[in-house]
């Protein structure tokens, strides 16, 4: 479901491309109409609510909108709604390593909106089960991610490398393909899951803030210059720039360690999918076209 058709037209395949590239059958509709979403799920028993304003424009607005689409959907189709969850939901009084159960206090505005989707799950009669994970990348990773917003330019070779992080301070990330096996190995456990269920991911650790920057320059054949992330220019290009902000807002993720617990996540399903980070880093440099095949 797509929020505005005519984009959604010119974006991706239509439903006989579609169907020819990957096996998806594409419904267009409003992602505000519970009724659209509820047309759209219908007969399904796992409704995976990966709907996202693009670039976090009007964010306050729809996010919550959508999801009550989805738990609409979710209510009238007997499904459990899964959400793709963040970090965003924890802040330093969490403590360094937040499990599942950690407390969640909002600590940036995106941190709130996400804290209010959580307990809007939690609230509502539907099963849910929601899967936290660090900073994605992958891929096809989006451009509201660090790796292809900041540290690298996707559809150019790696000429050199953004640092966002601070010498010494860990950073968690995510690799996307690990995340989504992550999500169908729990799914496959429906019989066990309890009615509402969260689950945190550990990923990839960074424990120095500098391995991440490090695979990518390896995979880039090394010799590639590495540059401080410019922080400073973030307030000067706020007015013009709305992303800007929302970047800023998330500076408290790279200068202090937050490594979110998988502890519960091991004891349910014995271990988390682990994609190898100089291999995870290499796909998502291809996927990028940065790489060649």
């Amino acid at each position: 479901l797509h929020r505005d058709p005519t984009r959604a037209a010119q974006a991706a395949p239509g439903p006989d491309a579609a169907g020819a590239a990957g096996g998806f059958d594409w419904v267009r509709g409003d992602a505000m109409a519970p009724g659209d979403v509820i047309a759209a799920a219908s007969g399904a028993s796992l409704i995976v609510h990966a709907v996202n304003p693009p670039g976090y424009r009007y964010w306050d607005r729809l996010v919550l909108p959508m999801l009550e689409a989805g738990i609409a959907a979710a209510k009238a189709a007997d499904a459990r709604l899964l959400l793709p969850g963040n970090v965003y939901v924890y802040g330093g009084d969490a403590g360094p390593n937040p499990g599942d159960a950690a407390p969640q206090t909002p600590r940036t505005a995106k941190g709130r909106i996400r804290i209010a989707m959580e307990r809007r799950l939690r609230d509502s009669d539907i099963r849910s089960l929601v899967v936290r994970a660090g900073d994605f990348f992958g891929p096809r990773t989006t451009g509201n991610s660090w790796f292809s917003s900041a540290l690298v330019s996707p559809g150019r070779p790696v000429r050199r490398v953004l640092d966002p992080g601070t010498p010494g301070i860990g950073h968690q990330w995510a690799y996307l393909p690990d995340v989504a096996e992550t999500m169908v190995r729990l799914a496959e456990r429906e019989a066990d899951l309890p009615r509402v269920a969260a689950f945190n991911m550990d990923g990839h650790w960074d424990p120095d803030g500098r391995q991440m920057v490090a695979a990518i320059v390896r995979a880039a054949g090394g010799r590639v210059p590495v540059r401080r992330f410019p922080w400073f220019l973030l307030p000067l290009a706020a007015p013009f720039w709305p992303l800007a902000r929302e970047i800023g807002e998330m500076r408290y993720l790279w200068r202090e360690p937050l490594r979110m617990d998988n502890a519960g996540l091991v004891a349910f399903l014995g271990a988390e999918p682990h994609t190898p980070l100089d291999r995870a880093v290499r796909e998502t440099l291809v996927g990028l076209s940065c790489l060649p095949g």
